[in-house]
């Protein structure tokens, strides 16, 4: 491996908009993100699944096709 090539990897820490904190490792510095896996709606729970059904209900409750 050459060196001088590769960039440094340390220990950072990923702050979320919710104030959740994470120490992982990586090659920047104090990453922000504003949303986490303990804020996010499909890891939390409240994620909404609204059925709209397929391209053919669509079609047949938009121009009434029984």
């Amino acid at each position: 491996m050459k060196e001088g090539l590769h960039p440094a990897y340390n220990q950072t820490t990923i702050t979320c908009a919710c104030g959740n904190v994470l120490e992982v490792g990586s090659t920047k510095k104090d990453i922000k993100v504003d949303v986490c896996s303990k804020c996010h709606p499909y890891w939390t729970g409240n994620l909404k699944m609204e059925k709209t059904g397929g391209r053919a209900e669509q079609f047949k409750k938009k121009y009434g096709i029984a």
